[in-house]
């Protein structure tokens, strides 16, 4: 395997912690886009090599949803350190994941396409929403499925260890 492609999969493993677990649509074949319109395949790698936070969500599952605002103002708090990625599970991809972001207005959110959801399938990730997180070196140091209270201290002390500030 490509280490491109190893650390990819990797940042597919992605944040720390998750609101409630939902099924999953079933595919393969990802695609990071920053603005819902490229086309880079997630097969290139990621963009930086700082700490990556990886959400797995779909627009039909509503804990995935009711998470979102919270990830992207953990997101901006941490601003050039952090880089989040969703990585949507939605067979429609950007036809719905494009005004479902518009209307959220997510500012530090990357929202990343995988209608067939190769990314989860790769990483075991069963259930919406998936998390992990890496730290700087690709490593993941933590996955949560499910719920899980994002503005929490265990959440904060995750997202620290990670980044390399715990203690």
């Amino acid at each position: 395997m490509s280490r491109s492609l190893s650390v990819t999969l990797a940042l597919a493993l992605g944040f720390a912690v998750s609101l409630a677990g939902c099924d999953r649509e079933s595919g393969p074949d990802a695609q990071p886009q920053g603005d819902v319109a490229s086309t880079q395949s997630a097969k290139e790698g990621p963009v930086s090599r700082k700490f990556a936070g990886e959400n797995l969500w779909a627009t039909w599952c509503a804990p995935c949803k009711a998470e979102m605002p919270v990830l992207d103002a953990i997101a901006g708090e941490h601003a050039g350190k952090l880089r989040v990625v969703t990585v949507s599970q939605d067979m429609k991809g950007a036809e719905v994941v494009t005004p479902f972001f518009e209307q959220g207005k997510f500012a530090h959110l990357e929202p990343w396409l995988d209608t067939k959801s190769n990314l989860s399938f790769n990483s075991g990730a069963s259930d919406l929403p998936t998390t992990f997180l890496y730290d700087a070196s690709g490593k993941e140091v933590a996955r949560v499925t499910g719920a899980f209270d994002w503005e929490g201290e265990e959440a904060k002390a995750l997202i620290a260890e990670a980044m390399g500030n715990a203690g």
